[in-house]
């Protein structure tokens, strides 16, 4: 660069920096002018050395600024937290949905021998879009924080209730207390145990904030267990505090399927059987199952993705328009058309399992060293289905769905 170049560069940096700090100053109208300035110098310039980052915006609800707000993550060391769980609180802290000052608590089983080590090289390796939102790493990182403990022992829910409250305390608010939520990325057998534990030791005076549960799928293996959880945590938390959730339906994709159907009056008219001869819902991954081989053994591709994700795009794609668009309409919509599917018949259903590539790169499902012997679990399933309704009589379902496949498609 020219002396001339940098001349120039030096005169815009110059430039923006008085003009952020007379546009802050005139905007808070001081009233001692000279104290204010000497506050703010140091503030302005450290926001412009991130110039080159995306700016975060003040996107926070203002009911969340008066307390402080702690999400703990329950499985933190897991595969689900580390994928997706924490890339998506990352998401939301550079988009400014979160405050700038939330505490984020992991807690698992698992022993962290350097928990900063953990944060830098495993969780921020999941974290995208790091060219614009790279500088903000280092912030988010240094509000998590890490527990090791039990999910089935009451009195080990203690120790991160103390930890959240050392954290309320520091927070610098108007109001005491704090908000807590808590975030299930755990398998269903250790739900019961790990709420009556939150229940008991770890949660918030109703005076003092409000508390949540988030329940990851699956919730449950089948409709008994399922209703068996409800009942099981219903004198734990009470409705309003419980958030079943499937993370599938963050993607932008899925979200814009509604907006797409009923919002374009062209696709509106045509979203029938007299215009569509058949649909395809497919969800392919090329990695296998990647250390998980004894978890997803007991639950297989179908428990896995297709009876929760890929019918949850189903239930999207052939539901009638919601009266509004609150989670209640929508979800009652999405039950109505779900009791118009007809029941899987097995002669419409292909299942398989991934074997060993050719040339011995990649492994089989049975190579797995936590899979069973002989395991029958199927990794890949085909399956057709009918909606009786009048949009979409005659129309094929086909939902296809498997790892350790050829190619990644959703």
């Amino acid at each position: 660069m020219s002396e001339s170049e940098n001349y120039c560069r030096f005169q815009k940096e110059v430039n923006k920096f008085f003009d952020v700090l007379r546009e802050r100053t005139l905007r808070d109208h001081p009233q001692e002018l000279c104290e204010y300035l000497m506050e703010n110098v140091n503030k302005v310039a450290a926001e412009l050395k991130e110039e080159v980052c995306e700016r975060i915006p003040d996107a926070v609800s203002p009911e969340l600024g008066v307390r402080p707000l702690t999400i703990v993550v329950l499985g933190a060391s897991g595969d689900l937290a580390k994928k997706k769980t924490f890339p998506a609180l990352f998401q939301l802290y550079c988009n400014g949905m979160l405050p700038r000052d939330v505490n984020i608590l992991g807690y698992a089983r698992s022993t962290m021998e350097d928990v900063e080590k953990w944060k830098k090289d495993t969780l921020a390796g999941f974290f995208t879009r790091l060219d614009e939102r790279g500088c903000h790493v280092g912030n988010f990182l240094r509000r998590i924080s890490y527990m090791t403990g039990s999910y089935d022992r009451e009195e080990d829910f203690a120790r991160p209730n103390e930890r959240i409250l050392q954290m309320e305390e520091a927070f610098q608010g108007p109001e005491k207390g704090g908000n807590r939520l808590f975030y299930l990325a755990l398998p269903p057998s250790v739900f019961v145990g790990v709420c009556r534990g939150l229940s008991k030791g770890a949660m918030q005076k109703p005076e003092l904030g409000w508390v949540r549960l988030i329940v990851e799928k699956p919730f449950g293996r089948d409709t008994e267990t399922s209703e068996q959880l409800l009942n099981q945590l219903e004198p734990l938390f009470n409705e309003r505090q419980v958030f079943r959730i499937d993370h599938y339906l963050g993607k932008e994709m899925v979200q814009n399927i509604i907006v797409t159907r009923f919002a374009n009056r062209v696709f509106s008219a045509l979203w029938n059987s007299n215009s569509i001869a058949c649909v395809q819902i497919t969800f392919k991954e090329k990695i296998g199952t990647a250390g998980r081989g004894g978890y997803f053994d007991s639950i297989g591709i179908i428990r896995d993705v297709i009876q929760n994700h890929l019918t949850q795009i189903l239930s999207l794609l052939t539901m009638e328009k919601p009266r509004s668009l609150s989670a209640e309409d929508i979800r009652d919509e999405k039950v109505q058309v779900l009791r118009q599917v007809v029941p899987a018949n097995p002669a419409e259903c292909v299942l398989g399992q991934y074997t060993a590539s050719a040339d011995g790169s990649t492994p089989g499902y049975l190579d797995g060293p936590s899979v069973p012997k002989g395991s029958r679990c199927p990794t890949f399933a085909v399956l057709r289905l009918h909606v009786k309704n009048d949009r979409w009589h005659g129309v094929p379902f086909i939902i296809r769905a498997g790892k350790g496949t050829r190619s990644a498609s959703a």
